[in-house]
């Protein structure tokens, strides 16, 4: 089965609704997105974008399946948990099998400086599935360099956050964060939680927006930040269409720094002979250690003292955390699984 005009019962529903019909489906059939991280916030933008017949979807994500994700991340199951499954690879074929005329182009790798263009650049629009802002701000590098739009997401605890951005129309994500936050300073999910609700609250949001986009509704797109908080009943929704900056470094100077190579280079390091990987934050924070051994406690047997932190997972690896923020991740060499580490248990 093709995903074109001999398959319209499929879309039936969707082109009743009359801002899209069937000028704006054609238009969804033809468009190219592409979703960095497939975790809880992608796995549900995927869903939305491959049931609603986007005709091509790139889904990019460095991590595997693992029990914890069950709870929230919805394409994946107990057999890709068992097996380790890269969660890319196990999404498509779920999603295949949920819908075989959208073509999926599943990419297991980390998106950083050296590939980031080549895996945003051929899309219409880019969607945040990631957990950390690092990642953020270099999808924000290329979306204002090349002038490709997209939506940024978050969600943690109960609460969530989302943002559309079009380059040269609303301030991007460095008119509004300036920096991302000190490594060890936001919550993540391993640390404070997360309830699968405001998951689906704030990717439904980000994937509604998608859809104006994509069928050019540029009249109904969102000009706020809206933040939500599900658990306590509070929504926010901030008119941010002055805060662009004209000396903003990304889209006023048009300086590019989370594409520079040297971002990178200087903060992941393997240690030659010792199945380790230390992580040094490119902004040095000053951590609270006790602090840090309260948050994880949870998650494995700590060891800490004055000067340094030590996480025991159940997987024979070892977080040893500074106070600077700099991490030495031990039982691996694999920069990629110790960059994950770092960003699941303190933010990166």
């Amino acid at each position: 089965m093709t995903n074109d005009w001999t398959d319209r019962d499929r879309y039936s529903r969707q082109m009743l609704f009359p801002p899209i019909g069937e000028a704006g489906q054609a238009k969804l059939l033809s468009s190219r997105v592409a979703i960095v991280g497939m975790g809880a916030l992608g796995t549900v933008l995927a869903n939305h974008m491959v049931r609603a017949g986007v005709g091509f979807v790139r889904l990019i994500d460095r991590d595997f399946v693992e029990a914890s994700n069950l709870q929230r991340q919805m394409l994946y199951d107990e057999a890709d948990a068992a097996g380790s499954a890269p969660k890319a690879e196990a999404a498509a074929a779920r999603l295949r099998a949920a819908n075989s005329g959208v073509t999926l182009e599943p990419v297991v790798a980390d998106l950083n400086w050296s590939n980031a263009e080549e895996l945003l650049g051929d899309v219409q629009l880019i969607l945040d599935g990631t957990d950390n802002f690092s990642v953020r701000f270099l999808i924000n590098d290329v979306s204002v360099k090349l002038g490709i739009p997209w939506i940024y997401g978050g969600a943690v605890s109960s609460r969530g956050v989302s943002l559309t951005i079009r380059p040269g129309e609303t301030p991007c994500l460095r008119c509004m964060f300036g920096q991302p936050p000190a490594q060890g300073t936001t919550e993540t999910c391993d640390t404070a939680g997360v309830i699968g609700p405001i998951i689906h609250t704030v990717a439904s949001y980000q994937a509604t927006e998608a859809f104006k986009l994509l069928v050019g509704a540029q009249e109904a797109l969102s000009r706020k930040m809206v933040h939500w908080d599900l658990w306590y009943n509070q929504y926010a929704a901030v008119d941010v269409a002055k805060a662009r900056k004209n000396d903003c470094p990304c889209c006023g100077k048009r300086t590019f720094e989370y594409l520079d190579a040297s971002q990178e280079e200087e903060t992941i390091q393997t240690l030659c002979g010792r199945n380790s990987v230390q992580i040094q934050p490119v902004r040095p924070s000053r951590l609270s250690l006790g602090d840090w051994a309260d948050k994880l406690r949870s998650v494995g047997r700590i060891e800490h003292n004055p000067f340094l932190l030590k996480l025991h997972l159940e997987s024979d690896i070892t977080l040893v955390l500074f106070p600077d923020g700099r991490m030495i991740v031990q039982g691996t060499d694999d920069p990629v699984q110790a960059k994950s580490l770092y960003s699941r248990y303190i933010g990166m």
